[in-house]
């Protein structure tokens, strides 16, 4: 098995940085719309890619409702519609787009699908936000062996800003050396230490993202990330493997050196496929297991 620290990395150098802003609107009716496809970060991979075109291959177009689903999401990208909001209905973007209320609809089928959308019977469809309870366990995948999944307590060891190691630069398209956020934490589940979660995100987009607004937000991380900084998680590419507890594993897990842990490590990703966290995560897995479903 491998070592629990060569998933855990603590040293870094301080540096700075500044926020960039995003804009953007709807481009005209019916525009083709092009999507990049990340490529996977390991062997386990909970998403599918898409192979790239041969130089030589014939231009594709997409289908009509693959093009106003793609308008759709520069809407949900620009911020039109925010996190929670009410989208127009399926009459109103038929007028829009100038298209049938049933291309619209299989556009909208797509985005529910892919959790960008939520169809509420009797309301209308929704944008999705990651405070909806539903949402919180969408990327927690450890899950009790008995009684209900529920969300764990956090207790922050570290966070800074640092340079980008060339691995972590790698895996989130920075330059080596670029400004990030660390993150170091443990994770609870009824008062017992069971994840220790190292994370980096972008320092660009999460400038201002310190100890004590981690620490006073109640809510899930990913909702203090889509509330405050803008930046909302649509998928994630992950691997998955067995490795051993190390010391420093073991001293924050309360457990045995050389304890079998769950090591994983995702990437996940925003609209248009950017790449804006790298998680590192090691699992105890005595009275929890992973749980994946698969379509």
């Amino acid at each position: 098995m491998n070592s629990a620290s060569s998933n855990l990395t603590n040293n870094a150098t301080a540096a700075s940085g500044a926020v960039s802003p995003t804009a953007g609107t709807p481009a005209t009716p019916v525009a083709a719309a092009a999507s990049t496809a990340a490529t996977p970060v390991a062997s386990v991979n909970t998403t599918a890619t898409v192979a790239a075109p041969a130089a030589n291959a014939s231009p594709t177009f997409s289908p009509l409702y693959q093009q106003i689903k793609a308008l759709i999401t520069q809407s949900l990208q620009s911020g039109e519609w925010k996190p929670g909001e009410l989208i127009p209905s399926e009459v109103e973007l038929a007028g829009r787009f100038k298209v049938s209320q049933g291309t619209v609809r299989k556009a909208i089928d797509e985005l529910a699908a892919e959790n960008l959308v939520m169809r509420r019977q009797g309301k209308g469809t929704f944008v999705s936000t990651h405070h909806e309870a539903r949402a919180h366990f969408r990327f927690l995948r450890l899950v009790p062996d008995e009684g209900v999944p529920h969300y764990p307590e956090s207790k922050f060891i570290e966070v800074k800003r640092v340079r980008a190691p060339a691995d972590v630069a790698r895996l989130m398209d920075l330059k080596s050396g670029d400004a990030v956020i660390f993150i170091k934490r443990v994770q609870y589940f009824d008062g017992v230490p069971t994840i220790v979660e190292e994370l980096w995100l972008p320092g660009l987009i999460f400038k201002g993202l310190t100890a004590e607004r981690l620490v006073e937000y109640k809510g899930p991380m990913y909702g203090l990330f889509e509330t405050e900084f803008g930046t909302r998680m649509i998928r994630a590419s992950e691997q998955i493997r067995a490795v051993c507890a190390d010391a420093g594993a073991a001293q924050l897990l309360n457990i045995d050196l050389g304890t079998p842990l769950l090591s994983s490590e995702r990437v996940s990703f925003t609209y248009g496929d950017k790449p804006v966290e790298l998680r590192r995560g090691l699992y105890l897995t005595s009275r929890h297991h992973y749980q994946n479903e698969l379509s």
